[in-house]
């Protein structure tokens, strides 16, 4: 590692602090207790102008900004803006200058959060793994110091007069394992304070969240120290994705719940407010995403993580990248029910849920944030269990029509069955799906939104292919015609000789993860098809054996799974 001198350092910032802003209106000074107060919950614009190269470039169009408008219909406060800055540079050492069309546009998009009277929070983000890494063999500390600095002073001076509703988080994520990153780690965030004194304007009493290694929880709480001699009010900010399984999509792990699954969040969640007492904490980012975790086991989720947060006076920001919660072109949200949810339990309005398997050695798994028909069998009465939790249910309706009390459902304390006059009306059509969304209200807290779904196994195009067709670094597509519910819910990898593919430690874990590979890692899907990644791919030519992929949907158990077999 090289080391910035302090005669350097002197040197460098003279370039930078000739001068600093002044500016002509006036300044609102807030505490960071009241500006975290005033910003729970918040939102994360990710995957927009944090994106490599630049805007645009990943799932997510140039950002409209209308969208902030929906989020603040929505219910949230505050929206975090998280910026990469690695391909806007024009410049190297000692300027490290930004182009002034990209801190313009930065301007322009705080401009639209704070003019709808949403709290800002602006970032340095994915540098933290790129030319800001602690961690990269040979990094140049000396270079990594003068850069930051000069990009801070930049930010700091284009963003200068902005009212107080805007706050600053030094960089995202940064990485480190060693003490001496995390004492460089605490090095750039002096620099970090610094850099928006020397720009002047209002930055010297502007609000900052700051952070510890990774922005984890339990790094932070043992090495996170605040800047000396600072005049900026902070907060600590640090970040959850917890259990990493379940948040993850890993080995399986499609349940979530249990009395030992809230206690491990309530311990998390507990650290850093109880070692900062005094300080305002904010969870920069935390999520599960609708994309591939089970609905009723999200839910759960949702609720306990916002009443547990708001339990130890923590903000949370929900980390959204356009294709998990918040549908920005169609302006909806993908499961209006997780949102209501939230925004309940952030305020300490009690929800009622939907109920589901808990148990991590059960053989099936069983959910009521949907009535499941087998498409191949007779309408029976069937009992869902719910979580009233001392609420009432008032009403059951479809788009179109109210259930009947007594007619087409029943109400035992927390469980509701469907009768079968009611439910038979869906299985009188021939192809499998979606067939209908009920509303369940409540007299307190959330409506439910459930689905009826129909279902069948899926088929796919083919059930078998020669691991040699598949070319060197591409995924295997395989076309899959849908007979329910449109989600994977986990794929099990076995070699022939009988042991599994990958993660041969889930041996150990319950029978719905014994074998099951990772979502994105190993496998994914789309609307049109499931996809073997090319890195299982490998793996089975590696293993120099041929490989059954079996392919799980929902509900979950014998029956519901197909197979595909991967030869060498």
């Amino acid at each position: 590692m090289v080391f910035l001198s302090l005669a350097l350092v002197s040197s460098l910032l003279s370039v930078a602090t000739a001068a600093g802003v002044t500016c002509s209106t006036n300044f609102t000074a807030i505490s960071a207790t009241a500006w975290a107060n005033a910003s729970n919950p918040g939102w994360n614009l990710g995957n927009t102008l944090d994106a490599i190269p630049t805007e645009g470039s990943w799932n997510n169009p140039p950002v409209q900004f209308e969208t902030f408008d929906d989020i603040k219909t929505s219910g949230f406060k505050s929206v975090r803006l998280p910026v990469t800055w690695i391909n806007h540079f024009t410049t190297g050492s000692p300027t490290w200058t930004v182009d002034p069309t990209w801190l313009q546009r930065v301007s322009d998009v705080v401009d639209a959060v704070i003019q709808r009277n949403l709290y800002a929070l602006v970032n340095v983000h994915h540098d933290a793994t790129d030319w800001a890494d602690l961690t990269a063999s040979g990094a140049n500390y000396t270079m990594i110091e003068e850069k930051f600095y000069q990009l801070w002073y930049q930010i700091g001076t284009k963003l200068a007069c902005k009212s107080s509703l805007l706050a600053f988080e030094p960089i995202n994520e940064p990485p480190g394992s060693t003490t001496e990153q995390y004492d460089e780690l605490n090095k750039l965030q002096g620099l970090f304070i610094k850099a928006l004194a020397d720009s002047g304007g209002f930055n010297a009493k502007r609000v900052v969240t700051l952070i510890g290694p990774s922005e984890n929880a339990d790094l932070t709480d043992q090495f996170f120290v605040p800047p000396p001699n600072m005049t900026n009010p902070y907060a600590i900010q640090y970040h959850y994705y917890s259990p990493y399984d379940f948040i993850f999509g890993a080995w399986g792990k499609t349940i979530w719940g249990s009395d030992a699954d809230k206690q491990a969040m309530d311990t998390d969640l507990s650290i850093v407010p109880g070692n900062f007492t005094s300080t305002p904490i904010i969870i920069g980012e935390w999520s599960a995403t609708t994309s591939y975790t089970e609905t009723a086991a999200r839910w759960k989720y949702f609720d306990f993580f916002a009443r547990t947060a708001a339990k130890y006076n923590t903000v949370t920001m929900l980390w959204d990248n356009g294709a998990d919660h918040f549908d920005r072109q169609a302006r909806v949200w993908r499961d209006p029910t997780e949102l209501d949810i939230l925004m309940n339990a952030t305020t300490g309005t009690t929800n009622s849920l939907a109920d589901s398997t808990e148990d991590p050695n059960a053989l099936t798994q069983e959910t009521s944030a949907y009535i499941f028909l087998n498409a191949s069998t007779n309408a029976t009465d069937t009992t869902l269990p719910y979580i009233f939790n001392d609420n009432t249910l008032t009403s059951i309706t479809t788009p179109t029509d109210s259930l009947e009390e007594g007619t087409d459902y029943t109400v035992d304390e927390s469980n509701i069955t469907y009768t079968a006059s009611f439910l038979s009306q869906y299985l009188s059509t021939s192809t499998p799906g979606l067939k209908d969304n009920l509303t369940l209200t409540f007299s307190a807290g959330s409506s439910l939104h459930v689905s009826l779904v129909t279902y069948a196994a899926p088929t796919l195009a083919t059930t078998s292919s020669a691991a040699s067709s598949v070319p060197s670094g591409t995924d295997l597509r395989i076309p899959i015609t849908w007979a329910g519910l449109e989600q994977l819910a986990a794929v099990k990898g076995t070699l022939t000789d009988g042991t599994f593919l990958v993660d041969t430690f889930t041996q150990y874990f319950g029978p719905l993860q014994q074998g099951r590979m990772t979502y994105s890692s190993q496998y994914y899907f789309d609307s049109e098809a499931v996809y073997i990644t090319s890195s299982a791919v490998q793996a089975v030519v590696a293993a120099g054996q041929s490989a059954v992929f079996e392919f799980e949907f929902y509900p979950r158990g014998a029956g519901n799974v197909v197979g595909y077999t991967l030869t060498v």
